[in-house]
């Protein structure tokens, strides 16, 4: 699969995190010749905080890590990730499989079960060849290394084209704290937590209630602010694990809560950047609405419409799809005040078009890799930003094709 025209460079250096460690396998779940499961370790006393789909269907170890977030902290800590198969809509075996991993995870690391949490992510409705997993692990077992992060990063990949990770450095009372972050994610992603299998870890000094609290706060701006299909998964992880082996009490710094929602926020805008069959990457920026949850429908409408997406990819400065988008948003509009612009042209305004419009310039922006559709309702002061990519045949073909 050729790598997405809007990947970054390279993979980044990640900073190693004190406390956490990581190894990578070819268990042969679903995918031939490459890695497809990851486990982490993370020192005893490190706090764990999560977020997950809330969808009805989600599967059964999103639920069990559901049931475990906020346990025991006082041991160490286990993530077992495998990509391929999402366990989910299995039934009684995807809660034997999550039950198995689990068991076997403490056989072979010494991890209470309590403590180990999992996730898979692939196709949904087969049953999880779980055994393969498994004799995997006594192999993951010995050959844990902090410096492993990128291995784990491109083994828990599914249509991804490119891992994704990204890092900061923040100092606190003159010390420096590390922040490092892995992620997947490609298609079937909507806002509803994440839509992704996310794992970000520091080696912070912070209690469960605290770093459960940034968490979910800096998940709502970041991860549940990116769209690619409008398509919510049964199986959205975001697990993050704090050490405390820098001995830096980060509770309530505004620095280190900076730094993580920029960690956040890149892995989010990586996971659009890859969106199934993407060449464009776009920001919708909605002003003027008569509160922030009217902003958000707005602007999610834009960023879910097939019309407007489809234009994108056709380079089309067809502002009437958005035009309609607004409309049908559910939020309170007014035609006659709406005002649109792609990047800094204004193309409509006062629920006409712009005086000065030019097909010429709009078309010319519209072939940018990147792109801004800003829209101000003149309502109010309600705002919000969301981000997506263009829909094209290469998602068809991708998804047409995911299970043969």
């Amino acid at each position: 699969m050729a790598i997405s025209p809007l990947a970054p460079a390279a993979f980044p250096d990640l900073p190693v995190i004190d406390g956490v460690t990581f190894a990578a396998a070819a268990a042969g779940v679903r995918y031939q010749g490459r890695t497809d499961v990851m486990l982490a370790i993370l020192a005893p006393g490190s706090a764990v905080a999560g977020v997950f789909t809330r969808s009805a269907t989600r599967s059964a170890p999103v639920l069990d890590c559901q049931a475990k977030i906020g346990g025991d902290p006082s041991g160490p800590a286990a993530i077992l990730v495998n990509s391929g198969n999402s366990n989910a809509f299995t039934g009684r075996n995807g809660v034997e499989a999550v039950a198995a991993l689990t068991s076997a995870v403490e056989q072979a690391t010494g991890v209470a079960q309590a403590r180990v949490f999992t996730a898979s992510t692939g196709v949904i409705g087969e049953p999880l060849p779980y055994d393969r997993i498994t004799a995997k692990l006594a192999d993951l077992a010995a050959h844990q290394d902090a410096a492993n992060i990128s291995d784990a990063a491109r083994a828990i990949m599914t249509t991804d084209t490119f891992p994704k990770g990204a890092s900061a450095t923040v100092n606190v009372a003159g010390k420096q704290v590390k922040i490092a972050g892995i992620a997947k994610g490609s298609g079937m992603i909507a806002p509803d937590m994440a839509t992704m299998l996310v794992y970000i870890f520091t080696d912070a000094v912070i209690g469960q209630a605290g770093l459960q609290a940034l968490v979910s706060g800096i998940n709502d701006q970041t991860f549940n602010c990116i769209t690619v299909d409008s398509d919510t998964s049964t199986s959205d992880t975001l697990i993050m694990g704090a050490t405390g082996a820098s001995g830096v009490d980060v509770t309530g710094n505004a620095h280190f809560t900076q730094a993580l929602h920029g960690v956040m926020l890149d892995l989010a805008h990586q996971v659009v950047r890859d969106g199934e069959g993407a060449t464009k990457f776009v920001t919708v920026d909605v002003i003027g609405a008569t509160d922030d949850s009217d902003a958000r429908k707005v602007a999610m409408a834009i960023a879910n419409s097939p019309l407007v997406k489809t234009a994108i990819a056709g380079q089309d400065a067809n502002w009437g799809r958005v035009v309609m988008a607004v409309g049908k948003s559910g939020a309170a509009a007014d035609r006659d005040r709406l005002s649109i612009r792609f990047g800094d042209i204004t193309v409509a305004e006062n629920g006409w078009r712009a005086p000065d419009y030019s097909e010429d310039a709009a078309s010319a922006y519209m072939k940018n890799p990147e792109l801004t559709i800003g829209v101000d309702l003149r309502l109010g002061n309600g705002h919000s930003t969301v981000w997506t990519c263009d829909l094209t045949h290469g998602y068809i073909d991708i998804n047409a094709d995911y299970r043969s």
